[in-house]
């Protein structure tokens, strides 16, 4: 016995396809015979499992089980609930040793997929491609594992609520916050949250439904932040928080409507954990504004640029002991007093609490920032066959030149009007492109470079296209 995956559903951070098309039962069962073998072979033996509410979840999740079972893993199943309850699950109970959250996150309704965790570490990269490789062997070790029910709601919501601190809840009867679930596996969470913390809260689509019928799920995409955009001044509110469909990304916006884009949120927790961490490394990915590492090095942190991709943060965040990471994509890390996992609605608690903390209200915090003009994420099409091609070539163009050139992660060029990036995305046949200056001539200027480039490589920015 042995099973090969469609090539396209093998993904750098996770795996995720379309349903009856690309992804069905027989691969969840294919990845709980091979991550329980892989795990197994590390000395590990007890995975917990959580799902989403799509409508293809349950039965993923069942044959996953069985996967897992079949390898001699026990498996203690969560149930229905945003991902970051099972990092939760996996971080905090010492007989854990791996967990699998099956999410298609903020993907369409008709995909879904996987994400993991091994022994406290991310699985992804080489890990995934061994998964497909055992899988394609049907190396598979044989055993008959158990799988038990655990309730961890309740638990979960008690350690959201830690995130406000020392802070006299009485100080914050007054706040009023509007949240969008978008209808995701957050909704039930943000419910028992929300009754317990202090203020007045106005809820949006907490119901979970797979369909997604009021607005996709992605709070990246100002669009999806319409119907919190129209709570906060019909309620008056101080501001408003969305998430994605799986609960692991967050967005905001002030009591003026105005967005808090992924680092200028950064930029807020930055400045309160810096209070309590002085001289603490701050990871953001490159897409993110000068704005945020001027601010945390004006806060007395080290600010570090990092490579785009949950995963690859937080094992960087591993690596040199940050307390706090996020992304341009709205995942925001918290290891000051967490567990270093991307967390939305721990993230939400944690606005509340710097906010009180700094004594500014999140307009004002909002306010305080410098106007940069940027482009949104231009995201392209670009053969698979060309895409890290075309990036080296444009490396190599700039090497011989006096251009200030920084190569984490694509080539982000800084210039005297400010800087632009182009990147490969590791998930998709797509070229990321990202621009930024103080004056909308300068913003021109780079745009102009970034095409130049491109035209160089034979390529050049078509129309933009989703994640």
């Amino acid at each position: 016995m042995n099973h090969k995956f469609d090539p396209t559903v093998l993904r750098e951070y996770d795996i995720r396809g379309i349903i009856g098309e690309t992804l069905g039962a027989d691969d969840a069962r294919a990845i709980g015979r091979s991550f329980g073998t892989i795990l197994r072979r590390e000395g590990g033996s007890t995975v917990a499992v959580g799902y989403d509410g799509r409508v293809s979840s349950p039965m993923l999740e069942h044959a996953l089980v069985e996967g897992l079972t079949a390898s001699g893993c026990d498996v203690v199943r969560i149930g229905v609930g945003p991902t970051p309850m099972l990092y939760y699950a996996e971080a905090s109970a010492e007989e854990v040793d791996g967990g699998i959250q099956i999410t298609g996150s903020h993907n369409p309704a008709n995909y879904n997929g996987f994400k993991m965790v091994f022994r406290g570490r991310p699985f992804f990269g080489k890990d995934i491609q061994l998964l497909g490789e055992v899988s394609a062997a049907g190396d598979w070790i044989d055993g008959v594992g158990e799988a038990h029910s655990h309730d961890i709601f309740e638990e979960y919501v008690d350690r959201l609520l830690l995130g406000l601190g020392d802070i006299d809840t009485a100080t914050l009867s007054g706040l009023r916050i509007g949240w969008d679930a978008g209808n995701g596996a957050a909704g039930p969470a943000i419910e028992a949250l929300t009754a317990r913390l202090p203020g007045e809260h106005h809820l949006l689509f907490t119901e979970v439904d797979g369909a997604f019928p009021n607005h996709h799920p992605d709070p990246t995409v100002e669009a999806n932040l319409a119907d919190l955009k129209a709570l906060v001044p019909a309620k008056h509110l101080h501001f408003g928080v969305a998430f994605d469909g799986d609960g692991d990304r967050i967005g905001v916006i002030d009591g003026e409507g105005r967005v808090i884009w992924g680092d200028q949120l950064l930029m807020i927790y930055a400045e309160d954990v810096l209070r309590k961490c002085p001289g603490a490394t701050v990871i953001a990915d490159v897409k993110a504004s000068r704005a945020l590492f001027d601010h945390v090095a004006k806060c007395g942190g080290k600010p570090v640029m990092w490579k785009t991709g949950h995963s690859l943060i937080k094992s960087k965040m591993k690596e040199v002991s940050s307390p706090l990471a996020g992304e341009m994509s709205g995942h925001i890390f918290f290891a000051d007093d967490y567990y270093g996992f991307d967390d939305a609605l721990y993230a939400g608690v944690r606005l509340i609490a710097a906010s009180a903390r700094l004594g500014k209200s999140v307009t004002e915090l909002r306010g305080d920032m410098p106007e940069m003009i940027n482009t949104p994420e231009m995201r392209f099409q670009v053969d698979e066959s060309r895409k890290f091609a075309a990036i080296d070539e444009v490396k190599a163009r700039l090497s011989g030149s006096s251009a200030d050139v920084n190569a984490t992660d694509g080539v982000r060029v800084t210039t005297e009007d400010g800087w632009w990036l182009l990147r490969a995305s590791n998930t998709q046949d797509v070229l990321v492109a990202r621009a930024e200056s103080d004056s909308e001539e300068g913003l021109a200027r780079l745009i102009a470079q970034i095409d130049e480039q491109l035209s160089l490589s034979g390529l050049e920015r078509g129309e933009s296209v989703g994640h």
